[in-house]
């Protein structure tokens, strides 16, 4: 079969082209009184957090990697002016909370813009001082104290949740909060519309009009057979079957197996990628409170059976086990996020220590400030390129969360 745009059938197969997104204005449009509605804990500092992230992309490149980006990708998808419209029609339909009727208003600002422009203006968010308006309804007294009319998605830069390469296919993901649900619309007319992949034919094995919701985050890639998903905080059970249900029986996936591991529903373990991550062949991380509950885990293991033409599900508590059954290989290694101890452990998680790119067998991109569990990769022969994250991790996501990968090479 001739290779299209998307192929990943590994989490660490050499990475090819990845796709990020450099934090934007939609950062300063964060402020104190509404961030927990945008999923943030602090605000990041735009300057710095643009440094970082460019010094990350450049560590890529310096690996061979082919670095691309969510919003020139969008802008160029966005062309033609019958796409263009109905992108923005799309984009304020999923904003009736916050637009009040406006639609009319905001187009006006909108048919202003360049197709860049109108790109990073959705991205960042439209504030109400930038669409002058006579107040006629009491709902608009009493909504102008919040400060938008389109919320801002600071948390784009996370490309990994909106969507997920697998195979030679992508999920275009229903996100679980609404503050980042837009945010799958870009990939939806990237894959649609751009020059790249409109006539590429790339597979969606779910999109984003499934009733139940999905994060990239969760959907971990471990050979051209087998997937792993968590089942988790933001991706539901649900969607994991009904995901199943679609790749194991489509001609065009490789896929035989789908674990679903369960995840406690926290906030620091958002994602399956937030505590468990594949570095190498027979090395995985892990953080130490999900290693120590190893045997009382639930893993459900889901496969095609031949004879009713349906799915089968069993029942395993044992990850290491499941793992090596799964992958064919002896002796599975987990190496503890903060070498398992109860403080280190327990900080480095939170500082997504666990959360590292793997960019070839054995060779990861991680956050500097993970000092315990750098060390402890290195002790086991994992090289380790270290990126400086000190704004970029205050929206909780470390390097695998900030990238996508759209092309690795097969192992």
């Amino acid at each position: 079969m001739e290779k299209g745009p998307i192929q990943v059938n590994s989490e660490i197969g050499r990475l090819k082209t990845v796709l990020l997104k450099r934090p934007g204005k939609e950062l300063e449009n964060l402020v104190p009184d509404h961030l927990s509605g945008l999923l943030f804990d602090d605000i990041p500092y735009l300057k710095v957090a643009q440094e970082e992230h460019d010094k990350f992309a450049q560590v890529l490149r310096d690996e061979g990697v082919e670095v691309v980006y969510l919003e020139k990708l969008a802008a160029e998808a966005i062309a033609d002016k019958a796409v263009r419209e109905q992108f923005i029609d799309d984009i304020l339909a999923e904003s009736q909370k916050t637009v009040l009727g406006h639609e009319k208003e905001i187009k006006t600002l909108f048919e202003t813009l360049s197709d860049q422009d109108l790109v990073d203006k959705i991205m960042a968010g439209v504030r109400k001082e930038e669409i002058q308006l006579e107040t006629n309804h009491l709902v608009e007294y009493m909504d102008d104290r919040y400060p938008f009319y389109l919320d801002p998605m600071p948390n784009l830069y996370f490309t990994r949740d909106p969507q997920a390469s697998i195979g030679r296919g992508m999920t275009i993901n229903r996100m679980y909060w609404r503050a980042r649900r837009r945010e799958s619309i870009f990939m939806t007319y990237i894959l649609k519309h751009h020059p790249r992949f409109k006539d590429a034919d790339v597979p969606v094995w779910l999109d984003r009009n499934s009733p139940f919701n999905i994060e990239g985050g969760d959907e971990l890639i471990l050979s051209k057979e087998v997937l792993a998903i968590g089942i988790s905080e933001r991706t539901s059970a649900q969607a994991i079957e009904r995901l199943a249900r679609q790749i194991l029986f489509d001609d065009q996936s490789t896929f035989t197996k789908v674990l679903a591991i369960e995840i406690p529903n926290s906030r620091s373990f958002m994602h399956l990628d937030t505590v468990f991550t594949m570095i190498d062949y027979d090395k995985f991380t892990m953080h130490a409170a999900i290693f120590k509950e190893e045997n009382h885990m639930n893993i459900f293991t889901i496969e095609k059976d031949e004879a009713t033409h349906d799915i089968k599900i069993s029942h395993s508590s044992q990850l290491k086990a499941t793992l090596e059954d799964a992958l064919h290989v002896d002796n599975i290694e987990f190496i503890p996020t903060g070498n398992g101890d109860v403080i280190d452990g327990a900080r480095e998680q939170w500082n997504d220590g666990s959360n590292t790119l793997t960019i070839r067998p054995g060779v990861v991109v991680t956050y500097d400030r993970n000092y315990v569990s750098n060390q402890l990769l290195r002790d086991k022969g994992v090289k380790v390129i270290e990126i400086t994250g000190s704004e970029l991790v205050r929206g909780r996501g470390g390097p695998r969360c900030m990238s996508q990968p759209l092309f690795r090479e097969d192992i």
